[in-house]
């Protein structure tokens, strides 16, 4: 097989399992408890890395939520076993970088594996990131280019792959929407904020603390299982996050 089929074939299928990458994570994370520590031994430089982590996660997540606000349905990554498209989004977050949405999951990842102290983690994600998700991006643009030719390249030759370029930036298409922007990421937010308290509990227990919990966490951990519960019977049980055509 030719490389360039190689490696679209292989793109094709780590596609389908790309919601499996935080596996590798877990996988690192329990031999890295034993080299964590608190910054400098300061639990108020503890605190700020924290804080430093929850702003580089939620800055991904506000990245999705900029992609999926104003997402039409069939498109932006929503599929999970094949390659699906019916428009060429080339507005909004897709006027300054061309994978949005994984910009934002290598942000939210990026985010768990700084917050372990620990500087081979986040080295070994973004090596890890970076060949996982390189041959998904080839496997996706080669079913782009095919389906939309030339206004497909003509929007790459113009947009970066994964580092925004702002001054391009384009409205959106489409009015922005909380409802279908609920739906889609109230998962991912849940997802990230317990990611973080698991990884803050188990580090507090390697250090012999127990299983404390300070006023900063009960307070996130607590507003954002709300915000989930909520989100979730509003999805689940009533139509208030549907929206047409999205």
């Amino acid at each position: 097989m030719p490389l360039i089929e190689e490696l679209e074939a292989s793109g094709r299928w780590l596609f389908r399992w790309r919601s499996y990458l935080p596996v590798v994570m877990v996988i690192v994370i329990f031999p890295s408890l034993k080299y964590f520590s608190y910054p400098f031994g300061s639990v108020l430089l503890d605190h700020i890395w924290e804080w430093f982590c929850l702003l580089v996660g939620f800055s991904g997540l506000i990245v999705r939520g900029l992609v999926a606000g104003y997402v039409p349905q069939r498109t932006s990554g929503r599929n999970a076993k094949q390659h699906v498209a019916d428009t060429l989004n080339t507005t909004g977050m897709y006027s300054v970088v061309r994978n949005p949405l994984y910009l934002g999951n290598f942000l939210i990842s990026l985010a768990v594996a700084l917050f372990l102290r620990v500087w081979w983690v986040p080295l070994i994600y973004m090596l890890s990131f970076m060949l996982y998700y390189e041959r998904i991006i080839f496997a996706e643009e080669m079913f782009l280019r095919q389906k939309f030719g030339e206004d497909y390249l003509a929007w790459a030759s113009r947009t970066p792959a994964f580092f925004p370029k702002l001054s391009q930036w384009q409205r959106p298409t489409l009015s922005f929407s909380l409802r279908t922007l609920v739906r889609r990421e109230y998962r991912s937010a849940y997802g990230f904020i317990m990611a973080l308290f698991a990884l803050e509990q188990l580090t507090e227990l390697y250090l012999g603390h127990g299983w404390p919990m300070d006023a900063m966490w009960i307070w996130i951990v607590g507003s954002a299982t709300c915000g989930y519960l909520i989100a979730r019977f509003l999805h689940k049980k009533t139509g208030l996050l549907r929206v047409e055509g999205r």
